[in-house]
This record gives C-alpha cells, structure tokens and sequence, in this order.
C-alpha cells in the first residue's frame, strides 16, 4: 500500500519553509476561512466531528479536550508540545523544519477556536536548528498579519513565542511541560486540576502535539467529513510514523491509521536487514513490545490497544533475531531511570531498581526469582506515579520479561557459565 500524503503532502518543495512558498500552495487560506467567517464553537465542532486524536501519545480527542475550556474574559494560552523526546520519534523534526507556517497556521486556527491569547511553541533544545526556522517564520506571519494583536483585521489577537527546552524528556509530559515554560525545574504536577482548567499561569491552556495542530487547517478547508473517510472509525486521518531500528529503510512515513503493520515495516521501511522480525515497539520505546504473531493487526489506536500496548507517538522501532531482548531491556530501563525527576517513589526508586535487576540478568548474577521480583516491581509501578514516565518504563520492561522469559533465563546461564577473564 502506497502512502497517503497528506501532512508530507510535496514537503521537500523547495522554500516551502519560507512564506511566499507557502501561500502559493495554498497556505493561511484555512486561517482566513477560519478567522473571517467561523464561530469559534463552530470550529471545535468540526474538530471534534473530524475524529482528530493527538498524535502525540496519549490519542485524546482534540476537539474534545478542547471543549472543556471554559468560555469568558479569563487570559488563555495555548502550548504547541514540540518536545519530541520519545526514542524512536522524530516525525515533529521533519514536519517542524521542512512546513514551519503549517504548524504556525494550526496554532493560530486552534487558538481562535479555544480564545487563547497567548500561544508557545515548547521546543527540544537539541532542535536548536528547527527552532531557528520556527524562529524565522514566526517573523514572517507576524508581518504578514497572521499573528499579533489584530488578525487579519478580525480584532482577535494572537501572540506566538518559541520557546526553548534544556533537553529533558520529562518535559514532554504536559504539566512538567507547563512548569518548565513558567521557569521552574520540569516536575509533573498532581492532576486534577487539569490544564484546560488551570494550566500555564493558573489560566486554560490547551495543549497538543506537533502533528495534532498541523492537521487543523486540511480539517478547516476540506471538511470534518472528508477527514473522517481516512483511516478507521475509532482513528480517522492519516499518521505520519518514524520507523527505526533493524530495517532496510528507516524514516517517516504517512499512512492512513488502520494499514496493517506489517506493510509499514516490510512494505514501506523494507523489513529487517537481516532475519526476521523479533519484536517491535508499535508506538515508541514506552509502548508495550509486541512479537511477530501481532504484524498483521491494523495500525490504529483501537487494535494497538486490544493488543496490550498502544500506537502512542507513532513510533515503530524493530528489533530482528539478532537482538538480545534482556540487554533491550535494560538498554530502555536505563534511559527512563536516567531522565526520572525523582519527584514520587514509585518512579525514582523503582526505575533504579529495574536497572540494577536487568543488570543482574545480563551478567549472570540474577536466578529465575528474579525475574519474578522485575515484574513485580513493574506492577507497583504501572499507574502509582504522578505522571506516566514510570509507566513508560515499566510497560515496556514488563512485557519484554513476561513474554520472552525464556531467553532472560537463557542470557542468565549463558552469562553465567561464561569464563572469567583473568
């Protein structure tokens, strides 16, 4: 199956990141329509009636989250979450450096239909590249009229900011997100309450992804309906998913959500170098590991999750018969034990731990028990955290032990019987 192109749509037309580029091929015209005859709960009607779910993890309705805004004189604000820190995701890079005004107009659009005011654009600081981009095509719409204090002469006023991280992945969750703008260190906050109540300053604050916010102005200029006829029922559009890992072709590829996984990986991304298929994380390294016995499902969020994981950011990271599932373990364990910000236990001490076991395993110091004691620790840690980053490891890790046991027994004795260097 061919790719549905849609956000990818000629994205290496050349100047297409520069205005004039463009507005030729048709840029701002949804942002007119939108800021010149379009009630703005008009607008979250059709996103809503689009289908639209974020694309960057947790799938939520996009017109739904934003229909708990609550109207009246209060200052809201907007948040573009272009963190990107999930391993095996760099879709938002892509999209970010190559169509800047698309993302920019989908902020604009989104931020009439919740009457935000003031809207930021929450950057990785290692794309200081992209963010320069971002940079100069906020300086063109600004000169354009597409942002400011009075749009397209419509007396609504939007203010757009860039800014930069300090390269956390914590600050990819929303509310450490959010803490990070204001200036304090990235810590998760206790929900409720939620941010579309009181988010960024005390105020409503939406937040979405990258990709989610690009896909506003194809819903404003061709419709929810024609949206909706992509992908499936319970996941309209099309996904833009990074593919990486043990495969001929990796990079980004846009499909309609529902395509069966394995013409992503061996169709489109060319299947294993070598081998075949072991596991795969369907939605990034915080995703649940799936087996070769789950190709043949729909990639959608639906079928993700009646699988036991879930499509999250979109990102497809495969390991052939090469790779040693225990060192994959800990390889994930590490990172997530490493980026914790240690604000509740259950994630500070059990990611330690976690580390501290698999590292037992791999070096032949662990006995079967243990791989019992692993998963228990996993189940105290999956869903006792303040935000989901000890899931993230936890959910991975557990499933990686409970699935493909027998190789963790197997990399013990190995490493176990194995001569001692002297």
């Amino acid at each position: 199956m061919p790719e549905t192109r849609l956000l990818f749509e000629e994205l290496d037309e050349p100047g297409l990141a520069g205005i004039d580029t463009y507005k030729r091929r048709g840029g701002y015209q949804a942002l007119e329509r939108a800021f010149r005859g379009i009630d703005p709960d008009e607008l979250i009607a059709q996103i809503e009636a689009s289908g639209l779910r974020g694309r960057g993890g947790a799938g939520f309705s996009m017109g739904k989250k934003g229909s708990f805004l609550p109207r009246g004189d209060m200052t809201k604000y907007l948040c573009c979450n272009a963190d990107e820190s999930e391993p095996g995701t760099f879709k938002d890079r892509e999209l970010m450096q190559k169509n800047p005004h698309a993302l920019i107009e989908g902020i604009a659009i989104a931020a009439l239909a919740v009457d935000a005011t003031y809207c930021f654009i929450f950057i990785r600081g290692e794309y200081w590249k992209q963010a320069d981009i971002l940079d100069a095509a906020v300086a063109e719409a600004y000169d354009a009229g597409y942002l400011g204090r009075n749009i397209l002469g419509s007396g609504t006023r939007v203010e757009l900011v860039v800014h930069r991280g300090a390269g956390a992945y914590i600050c990819g969750e929303e509310t450490a997100l959010l803490d990070s703008l204001e200036g304090k260190r990235g810590n998760p906050r206790l929900k409720p309450p939620f941010p579309a109540i009181q988010g960024l300053y005390g105020g409503p604050t939406l937040i979405n992804n990258v990709e989610t916010l690009m896909n506003v102005p194809h819903i404003v200029n061709r419709g929810p309906e024609w949206y909706a006829k992509m992908g499936t029922e319970q996941s309209t559009g099309t996904k833009v998913v990074s593919v990486s890992g043990c495969v001929t072709r990796p990079g980004n590829y846009e499909v309609d959500l529902g395509i069966p996984s394995r013409e992503l990986i061996y169709d489109l991304a060319g299947g294993p170098i070598q081998g075949e298929v072991k596991a795969w994380y369907p939605g990034g390294s915080s995703a649940p590991v799936l087996g070769p016995e789950e190709l043949d499902l729909p990639y959608s969020f639906e079928a993700m999750a009646e699988a036991g994981s879930m499509l999250g950011s979109g990102a497809i990271i495969v390991a052939d018969d090469t790779v040693s599932i225990p060192h994959m373990a800990l390889r994930t364990a590490r990172f997530y034990h490493h980026e914790s910000c240690g604000k509740c236990t259950p994630c500070r001490e059990g990611t330690n731990w976690t580390v501290k076991m698999l590292e037992r395993v791999v070096t032949g110091h662990a006995t079967p028990m243990d791989l019992d004691i692993i998963v228990s620790v996993q189940d105290n840690i999956i869903g006792n955290c303040l935000c989901v980053l000890g899931d993230a490891m936890a959910m991975p890790v557990a499933s990686m032990v409970k699935r493909w046991r027998g190789e963790f027994e197997s990399v013990i004795e190995e490493a176990r019987m194995a001569p001692v260097a002297t």
